[in-house]
């Protein structure tokens, strides 16, 4: 298929231009992003620290995994009407689940007898959280963070649905037009997005991640075996 639509310097302009549609797309699942890590994180970490609700909470996360996005966002556009309500709605109930279960497993990955060892020199409880078992449990949680990114930047296409813009204004109005080169520059741009956004947050993850917990300092004190080859024979 063409890409003539995608290198066409008149579709890099202007309000209807892959700039302003990429910014509006990060500025939907950005806000959605935000409100779910406000709702599963702190629970996330009670859950994980104490082990209490976890059942429900892991189940509850597991029920929201199979929610059909366009489904919630047909109930709430019914209850709510139309406009970026339905939309960031959706998006929240399709992060929530990966960001609770990754930040619960994390935190119950934890050594309990460095846990116990936190208690006995006095630490308080949001103190051995916040300071030994969040930092422990970095990389599960931010592999979580991951997942739920590039969900909910895939899915923030559904805006164009109900009328707003982001993304999927190309793929919706590509297909309403029957215009496949404006479909494809579209869907380029959104794989195009999702991948820089989730090398970014690979070089974050690697930047606050101790380390020692992602196995990176093992790696480099490893000893390098000599080879039994070259090794002087001997007598």
């Amino acid at each position: 298929m063409s890409l003539d639509f995608l290198l066409d310097g008149a579709n890099w302009s202007g309000p209807e231009g892959f700039p302003n549609r990429i910014l509006e797309h990060l500025g939907y699942s950005g806000v959605a992003l935000a409100l779910a890590l406000i709702i599963a994180l702190p629970i996330g970490l009670y859950i994980g620290h104490t082990g209490r609700g976890a059942f429900v909470a892991i189940n509850l996360g597991n029920a929201g995994r199979a929610l059909p996005t366009l489904g919630v966002l047909m109930l709430v556009l019914a209850i709510s009407g139309i406009g970026l309500r339905p939309v960031i709605v959706a998006l929240v109930v399709l992060a929530v689940p990966p960001l609770l279960t990754s930040t619960y497993a994390g935190l119950r990955s934890v050594d309990p007898a460095t846990v116990d060892a936190a208690r006995g020199i006095g630490l308080r409880e949001w103190q051995i959280v916040l300071g030994v078992e969040v930092p422990i449990a970095l990389p599960v949680i931010i592999g979580g963070v991951r997942s739920a990114v590039l969900q909910v930047v895939s899915t923030a296409t559904i805006a164009a649905y109900v009328g707003q813009g982001g993304l999927g204004r190309y793929l919706f109005d590509g297909l309403a037009l029957a215009d496949y080169p404006r479909i494809v520059a579209g869907a380029v741009v959104l794989a195009v997005l999702a991948v820089v956004i989730d090398l970014l947050l690979a070089l974050f993850q690697r930047a606050v991640v101790s380390p020692g917990v992602d196995g990176r300092a093992a790696r480099r004190r490893r000893p390098t075996l000599p080879d039994p080859a070259s090794a002087p024979a001997q007598a």
